[in-house]
């Protein structure tokens, strides 16, 4: 497996094939941003009249046990089937105007540099750049836009006469998420052995095993278990980064010192694979 942000991984993915093209698959929420994006919304949405101040109460609640690691599998869900009755009824184009006008105070200073960093990578070697999230496309196209990313997959609310009816088209979790890589890529005919995974959950275990080059970022010790035991890399990301306070030119200085970040830890998982 090649490993990010070492001089070995400059060398060998510095172009992508020419006979197929691949992909870097990208969680969102604490692998690119240190926070939950859908419970950061919970203020503006209590503002603009959509939810109580108690469920704005419990959304913080959810995003607590978020933030320490202590949602599971069952807790996730419960809070997925909160979340969907609750959004019954909301009209669409005010939910777009509110993360719109939010996105850049609620979502950019809990960017990752090291996340930064790695996007510019891929793109550079010819990779697209895929956003993989739970959350709501509502919310998580915008985030991906302004992170340079070319497509997403997100969960779909369905909606009627511009409104949400609280069921839900498609839930980006589990399972689903790895399904929807391979669907993209059977669209985009991407070579899946050739592309990338990144996530900070094991929920996203089946994510990172549909492409051929997984990695954990900041993974628990169950995380870091499971990556020892199928062979994918282990990443640290520590950095949150504010981006519209940087230009083209910053960015790229942010890039560069979230590399050397990186590298030492990188390096030495790569160093350990050889041994093995």
């Amino acid at each position: 497996m090649t490993e990010p942000t070492s001089d070995r991984h400059h060398q060998t993915i510095q172009h992508a094939p020419a006979h197929r093209p691949a992909a870097a698959f990208f969680d969102l929420d604490k692998t690119i941003i240190a926070t939950s994006s859908t419970s950061a919304f919970s203020r503006p949405f209590f503002a603009g009249g959509l939810i109580s101040r108690r469920a704005m109460l419990r959304s913080a609640y959810a995003h607590f046990l978020f933030m320490v690691g202590g949602a599971d599998a069952d807790q996730t869900e419960r809070m997925r089937a909160v979340l969907s009755t609750l959004a019954a009824g909301w009209d669409v184009e005010q939910v777009s105007q509110i993360v719109e006008e939010t996105l850049h105070d609620l979502i950019d200073p809990y960017v990752y540099a090291e996340a930064v960093d790695l996007i510019a990578q891929h793109h550079a070697a010819g990779r697209e750049v895929v956003i993989v999230s739970a959350s709501g496309q509502e919310v998580v196209e915008p985030i991906a836009a302004a992170l340079g990313a070319d497509h997403v997959i997100a969960t779909r609310m369905h909606v009627e006469d511009g409104r949400y009816t609280g069921e839900i088209d498609f839930y980006a979790y589990g399972d689903n998420k790895a399904s929807a890589i391979v669907q993209l890529a059977t669209v985009h005919n991407y070579d899946l052995e050739a592309c990338y995974a990144y996530s900070d959950s094991i929920t996203d275990a089946p994510m990172l095993s549909t492409v051929g080059h997984g990695f954990v970022v900041n993974p628990d010790r169950t995380l870091r278990r499971l990556a020892q035991d199928e062979g994918w890399g282990t990443l640290t990301f520590s950095r949150p980064v504010a981006l519209r306070a940087f230009g083209p030119r910053s960015r790229s200085a942010v890039a560069v010192t979230a590399t050397l970040a990186t590298a030492a830890a990188v390096t030495w998982w790569a160093l350990r694979r050889r041994r093995r």
